[in-house]
């Protein structure tokens, strides 16, 4: 199990065009600044990426509500998707901060990345939809990697595998006595949902499709 773990390799979609390459080259130079703030503090950087992982799903949802009252359409199971990913990346936010408790400043990070993320996204989306689901698709391949990097800190004993806190375990309805390893190995199984989904959505815009929503959500517990 340990081995599987460890060598966990997400897919890497390649990017195609100058929507795909902007997508990719912002994501990374967010992972830049979270590399260099955080290090390997985890926990911490989990929080703060989460306040910002929640933020695409409820934006998206938003507008595409409006557009679909707007043309008078059904969306196709689209926008409770969306919905659903946003508030699945807000338990992920709500567990994390029963495992490391945030520092005021963390906090004031947090207030001043959403507030800066919320508008740009909301903007991208409008203008972008489809290089706004590509950049949610590598951000969420980043977050599989990163939350891969958090396992392995684990099994090396360099960070302690604490009891799951009750939120996560009601939410995702972990036995008892799950550990911050098994709500680590979800959080990552959910990340890897979304990644795949909001590439499909960017792929279908691109196409000229109307995405629909999946019949089994990845965010549906």
């Amino acid at each position: 199990m340990k081995n599987e773990v460890q060598e966990y390799a997400p897919p890497h979609r390649a990017p195609h065009g100058f929507s795909d390459h902007f997508a990719l080259a912002l994501v990374k130079f967010l992972r830049f600044f979270a590399d260099w703030f955080f290090a390997k503090r985890y926990g911490h950087r989990a929080i703060v990426l989460e306040t910002v992982a929640a933020v695409p799903g409820m934006v998206g949802g938003l507008l595409q509500h409006l557009s679909a009252l707007r043309h008078i359409r059904d969306d196709q199971g689209w926008i409770r998707e969306l919905l659903e990913e946003a508030d699945n990346e807000r338990m992920h936010l709500m567990t994390f901060i029963q495992i490391a408790r945030p520092t005021s400043f963390e906090r004031f990070v947090v207030m001043v990345t959403q507030a800066v993320f919320y508008n740009f996204y909301f903007f991208l989306y409008l203008f972008a939809p489809t290089t706004a689901h590509r950049v949610v698709g590598y951000f969420e391949e980043e977050a599989v990697i990163s939350y891969t990097h958090y396992l392995g800190e684990i099994d090396a004993g360099r960070h302690p595998n604490v009891p799951a806190p009750q939120i996560a375990i009601d939410y995702w309805d972990l036995d008892a006595d799950a550990t911050l390893r098994d709500v680590v190995i979800i959080v990552r199984e959910d990340e890897a949902g979304h990644r795949d989904r909001n590439h499909a959505f960017a792929d279908q815009l691109k196409r000229g499709e109307q995405p629909t929503g999946s019949a089994q959500s990845a965010t549906t517990r």
